[in-house]
């Protein structure tokens, strides 16, 4: 038994002792490196390492969490004290309870998706070139006046999750990133953009140079940006923000959201949500991709799934306890944190690409607004009413003519999915495979 483990299972006896019914624990530990780089000198540096226990305890169908960065026995007796006294106050539920033998995974692991990079953790010297190497690049860009930086990082966690009913599992993951921000101009005419990349080997990042430069590149092109006209007019969201309206339509169907009666698409089960011949799919048992799963944060097996097939939305996102509220079955993705239980997420997701480039999609717009980036947002989940603010470049004739900034696109979810068009641009090697998506009819509101 690993140390973690061992520290779990004292976790769980404690919590047995102090007189809770059932009991699971995730206890992690973990490294992680960080190295902020600003004018070719070292900005920031941190490292943190340490240990972080988190008890969920049930009495009955009541519950409470308590978490602790105290791993001394005198601290783990506490921690359990507290939990089960804290969980006889609490309100009775009747969707809690662990996991049933018989629903829980056996046999799987988690060494088999290669979320673990064999490598060394790297040396602060060379986080620190990979960043100075991507401002370098961005700087090198004609027409970037500065930076705000560019910033390296590495972290390494192991996570145990062990509970009462006999679950078990050990998971090790790394992850390492690369960013760089841009600007251009001077004063209040100062554009900003940037790019980055993460991934679980460090040596599977994009260059420095090439991260350094398309950050450059990008914020450059922003220059001179000014408000559009308002009206209605076809939006093409690019792949860099396209990835929100899935995020808003995951949220959509997730079973929290469905049980609390928040969602637009509540009643949306087997209607047409998306175009004929779309799909919007979950994979979490991708390879070396960072929120790759191989069990949930129950102890269920994890499966590809598709939500929406062949643009009809077939079910919702579940964990035990909304299951219970729905009068379904989990569908294993059970997501936790050290500070919170179990609630319903998804991984890795991939919506049907198109035939045609970005390129093509703008040509056949005519004149609307490309999105290359947005702040805020305002969503009514009951209903799908979407305002975002947005930036990006207004077209003309099917040509890009000048940069946009300071408006705001507004519509409704459920008639901008019925008729989006993918292009073919998605990058497939993030954990959301989703292209620029061509939008007709939004409200903008500018100039």
């Amino acid at each position: 038994m690993t140390p973690l483990s061992d520290l779990a299972e004292r976790t769980l006896s404690e919590a047995k002792r102090a007189g809770a019914d059932a009991a699971d624990v995730l206890a992690v530990t973990g490294t992680s490196v960080s190295i902020d780089v600003r004018g070719g000198a070292l900005e920031e540096a941190t490292r943190e390492e340490g240990t972080d226990i988190s008890l969920r305890v049930l009495i009955g169908q009541r519950q409470a969490l308590v978490s602790i960065s105290d791993t001394s026995p005198d601290a783990l007796q506490e921690m359990a004290d507290r939990a089960v006294a804290m969980a006889r106050e609490a309100p009775e539920d009747e969707s809690l309870g662990l996991a049933e033998p018989g629903q829980m995974a056996e046999g799987l692991d988690a060494a088999t998706l290669d979320l673990s990079d064999p490598a060394a953790e790297p040396d602060p010297a060379r986080l620190q070139e990979m960043a100075r190497a991507a401002e370098a690049a961005a700087l090198a860009v004609e027409g970037v006046s500065q930076t705000q930086g560019a910033g390296a990082g590495y972290s390494q966690r192991d996570i145990v999750l062990a509970g009462t009913n006999g679950l078990e599992m050990r998971t090790a993951r790394t992850g390492s990133s690369l960013s760089c921000v841009a600007i251009s101009g001077e004063g209040t005419g100062m554009e900003r953009d940037y790019d980055g990349d993460s991934r679980v080997y460090l040596a599977d990042l994009r260059s420095a140079e090439e991260i350094g430069r398309t950050a450059g590149e990008r914020c450059v092109a922003r220059a001179g940006a000014k408000k559009p006209p308002t009206g209605s007019f076809p939006v093409l969201f690019d792949e860099r923000v396209a990835s929100s309206l899935v995020g808003h339509v995951l949220q959509a169907i997730n079973g929290s959201s469905v049980a609390r009666g928040a969602s637009w698409l509540r009643d949306a089960e087997g209607e047409q949500v998306l175009p004929k011949g779309m799909h919007l799919i979950e994979d979490p048992l991708r390879s070396r991709m960072l929120s790759s799963r191989i069990m949930d944060a129950e102890g269920l097996a994890t499966a590809r799934r598709n939500w929406i097939e062949d643009g009809v939305l077939t079910g919702y996102v579940c964990d035990l306890g909304t299951a219970r509220k729905l009068g379904r079955e989990s569908t294993g993705n059970a997501s936790r944190g050290i500070g919170s239980g179990p609630s319903p997420s998804t991984s890795n997701i991939e919506l049907t690409q198109g035939e045609k480039s970005r390129d093509d999609l703008v040509k056949e717009m005519g004149t609307g607004l490309l999105i290359t980036s947005m702040i805020g947002q305002t969503i009514n989940p009951n209903t799908g009413d979407y305002s975002r603010g947005a930036a990006g470049f207004w077209v003309e004739n099917g040509e890009i003519t000048y940069a946009v900034n300071e408006c705001t696109v507004a519509g409704n979810l459920r008639d901008m999915l019925a008729t989006i068009v993918p292009a073919n641009d998605a990058r497939i090697w993030t954990g959301r495979i989703i292209p620029s998506l061509l939008v007709d009819g939004l409200t903008l509101a500018g100039a």
